[in-house]
């Protein structure tokens, strides 16, 4: 088990220092849309030959210690590394830079960064830690990461000067993004968990309304959206009091339904599954005690069934929060707005802002729910 421990923490520290030693780290530019010169780890700018041998150290201290917290400890440890030597790179690298210069972050930081936030999830799930535990891992290294950043570790960054210069965009991206996801959450399970419970009571709704929901999800977003529009904006125009509400051709509406549309099949499938996988010695037991079927459903069969449904709704969380982006498109906000403006302008940076958030709500989410589902399994062990 430990040589097997071993071999995994290998493969991700050793391609964590490849990417660091054959890619740059950091590139300079002389404006936010140029292609700029890579800055490799080794070169002497904020101290990043030290940082280079520390980094060094720690990513291999992940495949040589045998306790798993050391390994987590020395994966977060080679993380802060990497990350205060890049506030340092570029701190040094825009001293003495024109005003319109970039630092960016490069190919290196992110092979790295990736493969060393894997070492850490790895150390943790061999770690075999409750899921508040593994939250309270997560937020450890997010609050010093916090810090850093108010402390201005990485103003020089060119990701946060997009964030300065687009601060509105950016806050009203963040509500527009929460709206399209909560928007879309609610009406899918309305209506998910009824036609859920209506496929585990009836074999024929069953075979109508799975492969129905199959055909919803098979259709590609931005046709989902095409074919939204012309319905909504005909009710819009059909009751003018809808456009008070937002209804439209275009917006958050058409984004909303089609979101919550494609929400459908994993909510009505793990609530099928959820409630299907109840030991039917269970329901006879509830039976036994007199319970209508109403009751059963609530007491016996929801609480049992709940860690499957709320898996489904994970999925739905995190997958919509990933679909959201695509709303900008028909002009339904979201952080999407950032993306797609950042690739109109060839600004990379501006990119990252966009999609970054999309990534630490996905993350954030799947954590939250993964405690959900555990107190869940434990309320339906007793």
């Amino acid at each position: 088990m430990r040589e097997a421990s071993r071999r995994a923490a290998a493969v991700y520290a050793l391609p964590a220092l490849a990417g660091l030693a054959l890619l740059p780290y950091l590139n300079f530019r002389a404006n936010r849309i140029v292609s700029g010169d890579g800055v490799m780890i080794w070169s002497p700018e904020g101290g990043a030959i030290i940082a280079a041998l520390a980094l060094s150290a720690l990513a291999l201290g992940t495949v040589w210690a045998r306790a798993q917290a050391v390994r987590l400890a020395c994966a977060l440890g080679a993380l802060a590394v990497l990350l205060w030597s890049v506030g340092q790179g570029a701190a040094a690298l825009s001293a003495d830079a024109p005003e319109f210069a970039r630092v960016s972050l490069g190919g290196g930081f992110w092979i790295a960064a990736a493969f060393l936030a894997l070492a850490a999830a790895d150390a943790v799930a061999r770690m075999s830690l409750g899921a508040w535990a593994r939250i309270s891992a997560l937020l450890l290294p997010a609050a010093v990461f916090a810090v850093a950043l108010r402390a201005g570790l990485f103003d020089a960054l060119s990701i946060l000067r997009e964030y300065d210069t687009n601060r509105d965009v950016f806050d009203a991206a963040l509500g527009g993004h929460l709206r399209l996801v909560i928007g879309s959450l609610i009406p899918a399970l309305a209506i998910g968990l009824p036609l859920g419970w209506a496929c585990f009571a009836g074999p024929r709704a069953r075979m109508v309304i799975l492969p129905a929901l199959n055909l919803l999800q098979t259709t590609p977003s931005i046709a989902m959206f095409g074919l939204l529009m012309l319905p909504l904006g005909a009710l819009s125009r059909a009751v003018p009091a809808l456009r008070d509400w937002g209804v439209g051709g275009i917006g958050a509406a058409p984004a909303i339904v089609a979101l919550a549309l494609y929400a459908l099949l994993p909510i009505v499938a793990n609530t099928y599954a959820g409630l299907a996988g109840v030991p039917e010695t269970m329901r006879d037991a509830g039976r036994g005690m007199g319970m209508s079927r109403a009751r059963l459903l609530a007491r016996v069969e929801l609480p049992l069934a709940a860690p499957v449904i709320l898996t489904g709704i994970r999925i739905v969380v995190v997958q919509n929060i990933g679909l959201a982006a695509v709303a900008a498109l028909i002009g339904g906000g979201g952080f999407g707005t950032l993306v797609f403006r950042g690739m109109g302008q060839a600004a990379m940076d501006l990119v990252l802002l966009g999609t970054v958030p999309i990534v630490a709500m996905a993350i954030l989410a799947s954590l939250l729910f993964d405690v959900g589902i555990e107190l869940t399994r434990r309320g339906g062990a007793r």
